[in-house]
């Protein structure tokens, strides 16, 4: 750092300030830009092309190329005040023009072309690859519903049910709300096994429903292994009024059909609303209410027993 003293900078240069300003001159001289860039950019040019310029000035019987300036420079000038002209067109086909009008364009349509269906995610089934749909309207309610039941007799690991589409509609319209909910089975001498649920919507004419047990769900999350699973198929919903479901539940995963048939009835007791409390639960659920007591959701649960 510098010290400050009688020395110093600020001292010098005050002393210094006056004597610059007796010896000053101006010699500093004014040109006007413009004159300077036109023309030594001219003179560049010039000497770029001297021996091109003096060749054109001997074919023309010239001695210099400021002769062939001043030849040439009433020409330019000429050619500046001309009116501009369009350059030819380098084609027959150019330069040819069409008298005959364009044909009249098409209407735009103002309704997009119907798009196909969406084809199911892997592993989902459809209704179509369980029974013959058109075959399947010709037939009234009850032996739709004796069919359905007979296709699935053989399978000791499935589930299976008809519901009428007011119910089902109710149903689906609570769990596009809340797609989220547990519900509880009954253990002997074991109090109750709470057991998570979750709904989705993978096509307009299915909805899926995953039942895994919550322990598993906390652990696993999204990757945890559901031990039942739920398909509802809704093509004949409003031609015949029913709503087909489906369902399998997983060996090895700890869970009986028996059970599964209990969860299942459970999710419609629930879901429907049938009861006063039952649907207000999945409610306070699915909003994190903090009111949402697992005792009262087994007290309802044990009264559908």
């Amino acid at each position: 750092m510098l010290a400050k003293g009688p020395c110093s900078f600020s001292h010098v240069s005050k002393r210094l300030i006056p004597r610059l300003g007796c010896c000053q001159r101006r010699w500093a001289q004014v040109h006007d830009v413009r004159f300077l860039v036109t023309h030594q950019q001219s003179d560049k040019v010039t000497e770029k092309y001297r021996e091109k310029l003096q060749k054109k000035a001997r074919e023309e019987g010239l001695q210099s190329v400021n002769e062939l300036k001043s030849a040439f420079r009433a020409k330019i000038q000429a050619q500046k005040q001309s009116p501009a002209t369009h350059p030819h067109p380098s084609s027959p086909e150019q330069a040819s023009v069409s008298t005959t009008p364009p044909p009249p364009s098409e209407p735009l349509s103002t309704t997009s072309p119907p798009s196909p269906p969406s084809a199911p995610p892997p592993g989902l089934k459809t209704l179509s690859s369980y029974l013959d749909i058109p075959k399947t309207l010709g037939l009234p309610q009850k032996e739709i519903e004796y069919v359905w039941r007979l296709r699935h007799a053989s399978h000791p690991s499935s589930l299976c049910a008809t519901i009428p589409t007011p119910t089902y509609h109710n149903i689906e319209s609570t769990a596009r709300r809340f797609p989220q909910f547990i519900l509880p089975l009954p253990r002997p001498n074991a109090g109750a096994e709470i057991h998570f649920l979750q709904w989705s919507f993978p096509t307009p004419e299915t909805a899926t429903v995953l039942f895994t047990h919550l322990a598993e769900y906390k652990l696993r999350g999204e990757y945890s292994q559901p031990h039942t699973t739920v398909t509802w198929h809704k093509e004949l919903k409003e031609a015949k009024g029913l709503v087909l479901m489906r369902g399998e539940v997983m060996s090895g995963r700890g869970m009986s059909v028996e059970e599964g048939k209990w969860l299942l009835m459970c999710l419609q007791k629930f879901y429907g609303g049938e009861g006063s409390g039952r649907k207000e639960l999945v409610e306070r659920f699915g909003k994190g209410d903090e009111g949402f007591k697992v005792e009262e959701l087994v007290e309802e649960a044990e009264k559908i027993m």
